[in-house]
């Protein structure tokens, strides 16, 4: 079984306003890392502290698109976190076409190698908008990774099912050697909707998991945009179900 993080984007409001206190909920809960969007006006070395003092692993940070300008933000605020793991993604504009897709690849090529020479790795966090097919039929997703091979997949497993167009566990299947990361997510697989607490969706997620390479796959990084429910309630549920159903494990 693997380590079970959280996206910290999930819980960003709370920690708008108390950002160490969502740390130690998180570590209680019992996930055993975390994966930030943001540090909420602490330094990296701050945040760093508080991680080791809870014992929390820092799996991957998600931030701004690295570029020349921002690769040595990006690149210190991982050392000092203690990953070496970047994570980014793009918009929907940029796959619209295949001329946008050919940008953005180039753009993501350019991302990876950055972090390579600087001896981090470039993890590509995709939306939905990655497994809408062009007018051609190809998905984005597929023209990325092929194209650009020192990027991995951090996949999110709910955007990637594009409200149920997309057979999930066989596209891990297929992918699982890029795959150190997957974004678990659930949700009624409706644009727009809420999501919803891991287990209590329409996503088969141990399927998904299953289908990952266990000599690849790192962690299971839990992720909720936007719940109809209290979303501390939700990240418990998460991790309980998760870990209940043995799919991954965490501190408790």
């Amino acid at each position: 079984m693997k380590p079970i993080a959280l996206q910290l984007y999930t819980l960003r409001q709370k920690a708008k306003q108390d950002f160490v206190g969502v740390l130690k909920a998180v570590a209680e809960i019992g996930y055993a890392g975390v994966e930030p969007a943001g540090l909420h006006g602490m330094k990296p070395e701050e945040v760093r502290k508080v991680l080791d003092d809870l014992e929390l692993v820092c799996c991957s940070t998600h931030g701004p698109f690295p570029t020349r300008q921002t690769i040595s933000q990006r690149v210190d605020e991982a050392a000092a976190l203690g990953t070496t793991r970047i994570i980014s993604g793009l918009g929907r504009d940029a796959f619209a076409t295949a001329d946008a897709c050919k940008a953005s690849i180039d753009r993501l090529a350019e991302a990876a190698g950055l972090c390579a020479e600087a001896g981090m790795s470039f993890g590509y966090h995709n939306h939905w908008w990655e497994f809408q097919p062009l007018d051609d039929g190809q998905l984005p997703y597929e023209m990325m990774l092929q194209a650009v091979p020192k990027m991995y997949s951090q996949l999110d497993v709910y955007w990637a099912a594009n409200f149920g167009a997309v057979d999930v566990p066989a596209l891990v299947a297929k992918h699982a050697g890029r795959i150190p990361s997957l974004h678990v997510k659930d949700g009624p697989l409706v644009k727009d909707a809420p999501h919803q607490a891991v287990g209590t969706g329409k996503m088969d997620i141990p399927a998904v998991v299953r289908a990952a390479d266990e000599s690849v796959l790192e962690w299971l990084v839990v992720e909720l945009d936007e719940c109809a429910t209290d979303m501390t309630e939700a990240v418990r549920e998460s991790y309980k179900y998760l870990a209940g159903e043995g799919l991954g494990r965490g501190t408790r």
